[in-house]
């Protein structure tokens, strides 16, 4: 049977003792058996051979291979009777494991616990406590906030004891949460389907995207017009393009020009037929672009979505094995970037001065700001205890690194390296130009007082990069575009005559807001005070992995599944799932981890009405039953209409007429190209047994056609490969045998 016992953190001090400075990275490697040393115990086996290289032959390293207790999964867990006492248990995936750590525990001097510098990771320290008998040793407690062997002396050389207030918070999100799901759920299974739950902010985050849509699907489009005159500088001959440039219509007699329709559009057509245009006002500024401060783990989320195309869950997977370490030949294993999980801009001062000297040797001592930049956070719930996400080396250059990494680790490395070294930089210096250019009859135009039609044009030329030299942010959909994609204007001059090339108005209707992507849904999460920096990828990923929502070019579409799902829970349980209520649930557990407030407290606070709200949810709440989607084919056994139903594991074909016919099979989606291996099957989606989506033959096993990126249905133009595939760059397609990059909108190509 699986170990099982009751714990209360606030009783589990560990104890503390002076220790010796950890040896550097030259001394001998970690010991592979128990030894006669020192125990180091952290969560992955990455982590434990980099740290065994930096430490002496005195210390072990062993992985715990993350959590080694958690609430027992048939049951609540958690005694209400008891002030919320937890009950935990070794799974039994991990007994094996807990049995080899407590033999190595039993022959080490000293244990040191040595997890992510996080609520978590402090959890895990303590549990690690309970699962190996450690108290009877000294037991120490340290944080590498990066994995370099000058920080793992340090770390090692200034142990402490567990903190029961980060435990105490992180149990009771643990219990909190299984409150509400063990709760809940079963009662979504009455009313709905087995197999479906509810999470406390796993259905605030579902509620957001549940929203949005309705937010479109009630969107009424309005038309609107506008008016754009193509102007050029009077040259006495073929104007050339640096002479030629565009203005929006503003003003129509002296008001904001609103152009509704066709007919109001035309009107103004009609009355600037023939008429002159003549400069009215030139203004010119230099402003300063200051760069974006250096990641936070949202941040990075949002930005290697618009830049590299990953998804939150793999983001932070490639930053975990750039924070563990990786081999870099000569060097060694090194950790190239700070712990990842944080929520804090704060830098080093021997970060920024590293930084300082690389940017004067890189760029030149013009780019190295007087003093080094500042950065304050003023995201609902930000703490500032950690640093944000950095490399742990400025001189260690993307290129440097690229032969080590793979691709993806690369791209990751390179955008966190380019964010903080332009984020210590020099603001850019921009010259803009504001032109206002008059139009109507040369004798009204001429005299003073507004024109009959004005007309403007801005335009933006770089006088100095600063950090633009090295990194600009992206952008989401929907943002408002860059000034500088509108390049400068020529040298124009007040009273100067223009002549006009041609008038271009163009119809438009106003736009819904966009769908949530992963990156602008964690945006969201963070802005309104829901989850932290660890559980934005595990609450998106829940959500996709219930039903819930799905993924469509990108973007987060509730499924039918979903909005029911929603409805039945903001209805029947509006406070608990109330995006301001979860809000102030993580204010209080960020209290909790303070040592601001108690968390038995807090738990009886939440559960007294939450008991009630579900009592009457038991009563009130109909039955829903959820409608089978048409395949839109037969069964092939029976002749019954095949239809779309939601599994375990996803969508499935089934017939209509179970359970007399047990037809089934899984549901493909078809990306439109023919198998390129056997060219008699499709290619559709699939997902791996971790849910990574890929592409293959419909054929398969018979065909072994595989792709990790989407296929396209076009040929290469340079090697006559018979499709390309998707780079995860908007807009851009790449041949997977030659590395042509072919721009999807310009059909033009480059070699990659």
């Amino acid at each position: 049977m699986p170990e099982q016992t009751k714990a209360k953190p606030r009783r589990a001090a560990s104890k503390t003792t002076k220790t010796t400075k950890a040896k550097s990275a030259g001394s001998a490697r970690a010991t592979t058996g128990a030894g006669r040393g020192k125990l180091v115990i952290v969560e992955s086996p990455a982590k434990a051979r980099t740290i065994g290289k930096y430490l002496g032959s005195g210390y072990t390293v062993r992985a715990s291979m993350g959590h080694v207790r958690d609430l027992p999964k048939s049951t609540l867990g958690v005694d209400v009777d008891d002030n919320f006492n937890p009950t935990y248990l070794v799974p039994r995936d991990k007994s094996k494991i807990i049995k080899e750590l407590k033999e190595y525990v039993l022959k080490a001097r000293e244990v040191y616990l040595a997890t992510d510098p996080d609520r978590e990771g402090e959890a895990i320290a303590w549990h690690l406590i309970q699962a190996t008998g450690a108290e009877a040793k000294p037991v120490h407690r340290v944080v590498f906030y990066e994995i370099t062997p000058e920080a793992v002396a340090d770390a090692m050389a200034s142990p402490r004891g567990i903190d029961p207030d980060l435990v105490d918070a992180q149990q009771a999100r643990r219990v909190l949460d299984r409150l509400v799901g063990y709760k809940v759920s079963p009662l979504l299974w009455k009313k709905v389907k087995r197999g479906l739950s509810a999470g406390r902010v796993q259905t605030a985050a579902l509620r957001i995207i549940v929203e949005r849509e309705r937010e479109i699907d009630a969107f009424d489009p309005v038309e609107y017009w506008s008016i754009d005159a193509e102007l050029a500088k009077q040259t006495g001959g073929e104007p050339l393009p640096k002479d030629i440039f565009k203005a929006g219509l503003q003003r129509v007699a002296g008001k904001k020009a609103q152009l509704d329709t066709e007919v109001q559009t035309n009107a103004v057509l009609a009355a600037l037929d023939g008429a002159a245009y003549r400069v009215a006002d030139v203004t010119r500024k230099e402003v300063q672009r200051r760069p974006s401060p250096p990641f936070i783990t949202s941040t990075l989320q949002q930005e290697a979505s618009r830049k590299i195309g990953l998804g939150v869950r793999r983001t932070m997977q490639l930053a975990q094995e750039l924070y563990e370490g990786v081999d870099l030949g000569p060097q060694g294993t090194q950790g190239l970037i700070t712990y990842m999980r944080t929520d804090s801009t704060n830098v080093a001062a021997s970060a920024q001065f590293a930084a300082r000297d690389e940017i004067a040797r890189r760029y030149g001592p013009e780019y190295v700001p007087e003093r080094p930049p500042v950065y304050t956070r003023k995201a609902k719930g930000a703490q500032e205890a950690h640093e944000a996400i950095r490399p742990t080396a400025p001189h260690r250059d993307p290129a440097s690194v690229k032969p080590f990494l793979s691709s993806q680790q690369f791209r990751v490395y390179q955008l966190i390296w380019q964010r903080f070294i332009a984020s210590q930089m020099r603001p850019a210096i921009l010259d803009q130009t504001g032109v206002d250019i008059a139009a109507g009859k040369p004798e009204e135009i001429a005299r003073p007082g507004e024109p009959p039609f004005l007309f403007r044009a801005t335009g933006s030329v770089v006088k100095f990069p600063g950090f633009m030299a090295v990194y600009q942010a992206g952008r989401d959909e929907g943002d408002a575009a860059d000034e500088l994609e509108k390049g400068a204007l020529p040298p124009l001059g007040t009273g100067e005559d223009l002549d006009l090339l041609q008038l271009i108005s163009e119809q438009h209707f106003t736009q819904p807001p966009p769908r949530f992507t992963e990156a602008s849904l964690v945006k969201a999460l963070e802005e309104k005070g829901i989850g932290r920096p660890s559980t934005y990828a595990p609450t998106i990923a829940t959500v996709l992995a219930r039903g819930y929502a799905a993924t469509e070019e990108k973007k987060l579409v509730p499924t039918e599944l979903g909005l029911i799902v929603n409805d039945l829970l903001v209805e029947h349980f509006p406070r608990v799932f109330d995006v301001g209520f979860t809000s102030q649930m993580e204010e209080e557990l960020d209290e909790i981890a303070s040592g601001e407030r108690s968390w038995v407290p807090t738990m009886h606070e939440f559960y007294g009405p939450f008991v009630e709200t579900l009592a009457r949810a038991e009563q009130t709440m109909e039955r829903v039953r959820l409608k089978d989607e048409p395949a839109g084919e037969d069964c092939e056994k029976c002749g019954r209409p095949m239809v779309i139903k939601l599994g375990k594991f996803g969508k499935f074909m089934a017939c209509s007429g179970f359970p007399e016919c047990r037809n089934s099979r899984p549901l493909l989606t078809r990306v439109g190209v023919q198998c390129p291996t056997c060219h008699e099957g499709e290619v559709v989606e699939r997902r791996s047994k971790k849910g990574r989506t890929f592409y293959g033959c419909e054929r398969y096993p018979a065909c072994d056609f595989v792709s990790w990126n989407k296929p396209v249905d076009r040929a290469c133009a340079s090697c006559g490969n018979s499709y390309l595939v998707e780079t995860g760059r908007r807009g851009q397609d790449k041949c997977p045998v030659c590395g042509t990059v072919v721009e999807r909108a310009a059909d033009l190509a480059r070699v990659g």
